[in-house]
């Protein structure tokens, strides 16, 4: 969420500055850490996602973690980034980044000012290293964190290509059936004359309207591809997709499953970089859509009021079977940032299983379905022809 600080700073100035923060609370936190007194709070809007892209976070924590490794300051080694960095979008970010460092201000306070580019969690994993001295190791941590990220999201997407190229394929082969050939035989048939089946009575009438309105069937397909392409990038558009494949049974408990594997490997790695868990919890909050980040809420107030993590979670619907002892263990064992870490891997094998298994699936169902449209326009088409050459013999 977005929130508007009215604040004073060190020269007892007035300042206006917009934080990005899950609660009202994490933002006044932010605020007095780069050494700001708040006056007054307002807003708690949802943030805008943009530019977010347009900065590779994950390429720059790998650079900035190899130059430290390498024995560079940190000061030193943004601005040797600052330097080779040509497009001037992301320069004059690095560059604000280092005159803010010159000033004083901590890196994840000079981070914190840029929420539409560097994520929370980003921010976060910063500050938490920040308390421990470890900023390389908290670098190779997130480096790790989003390597497995993009690798879960490469598998959905690699799994996706190969049917909606079918799906494509199908319909421009429907499209050309329907819009090219259809009036070409509708117009045969007429010069004919004759009885014809009722299925190619119907097919004839589609030609013929597509001989007729033919523009207008185009205008309308491209104003109605256009609207489905706003509709697609809307902001709320893909939480509603989300919550309607959520209902087909199967399918709901997989995303589930994704996005309980996404807040377990956020909150591990805040963990082990040394956060405190309840700050933790209300950090990735955000990570959990409409009911579940309910039942987190609800989770979070029972472990501020001592309640075990692995039990608040497996109450509140958060964990699976294997999820849940591996909690019990890590509670057991004092590492319950490492063992969140292997619930997500645990998760990530599960929904990768499930991917091949889809796609083994549903590839032949489509390719099946597609040639069977095809084929019945084909036969209907054809019918007519058949009959013909019967009553010729």
């Amino acid at each position: 969420m977005l929130f508007t600080i009215r604040s004073m700073d060190q020269a007892a100035a007035i300042r206006t500055v917009t934080l990005e923060a899950p609660s009202q609370e994490l933002a006044m936190r932010m605020a007095a850490e780069r050494g700001l007194r708040v006056l007054s709070i307002a807003g708690g809007l949802p943030a805008l996602r943009k530019r977010r892209a347009d900065f590779p976070v994950g390429q720059f924590s790998q650079e900035l973690l190899t130059l430290l490794r390498a024995g560079l300051a940190l000061v030193e080694s943004i601005e040797t980034l600052n330097e080779k960095e040509t497009k001037a979008e992301r320069k004059d970010i690095l560059g604000k980044l280092v005159a803010d460092l010159f000033r004083g201000s901590s890196l994840s306070g000079a981070l914190a000012q840029f929420p539409a580019t560097f994520p929370p969690l980003f921010v976060a994993t910063v500050r938490a290293s920040e308390r421990t001295g470890g900023l390389p190791e908290a670098l190779e941590k997130y480096v790790a964190y989003q390597s497995q990220l993009d690798q879960v999201k490469k598998k959905i997407v690699s799994a996706s290509i190969y049917p909606l190229l079918l799906m494509v394929a199908g319909t421009l082969v429907i499209a050309f059936l329907l819009g090219y050939v259809v009036p070409k035989f509708a117009k045969i048939f007429e010069d004919l004359g004759g009885e014809v089946p009722w299925m190619s009575r119907l097919l004839i009438g589609w030609g013929h309207f597509a001989q007729d309105y033919g523009l207008a069937l185009l205008a309308g397909i491209g104003i109605a591809v256009i609207s489905l392409g706003l509709w697609i990038a809307r902001p709320e558009t893909p939480a509603r997709l989300v919550q309607a494949l959520q209902k087909i049974p199967a399918l709901g408990e997989r995303i589930r499953v994704y996005q309980l594997a996404r807040f377990y490997r956020s909150l591990g790695m805040l963990l082990r970089g040394g956060m405190p868990a309840l700050a933790s919890l209300e950090l990735v909050s955000d990570l959990l859509p409409g009911s579940l980040s309910q039942q987190l809420g609800v989770a979070t107030q029972m472990i501020r009021e001592g309640a075990p993590i692995s039990q608040a979670m497996e109450k509140n619907g958060l964990t699976t079977a294997v999820s849940a002892r591996m909690l019990r263990v890590g509670e057991r064992t004092g590492q319950m940032g490492e063992m969140m870490e292997r619930i997500a891997l645990f998760y990530d094998g599960e929904i990768s299983q499930w991917i091949d298994w889809f796609v083994k699936l549903f590839e032949p169902l489509l390719m099946a379905f597609i040639g069977l449209v095809i084929g019945f326009i084909v036969v209907v088409m054809y019918f007519p022809i058949f009959e013909l050459a019967g009553s010729i013999r």
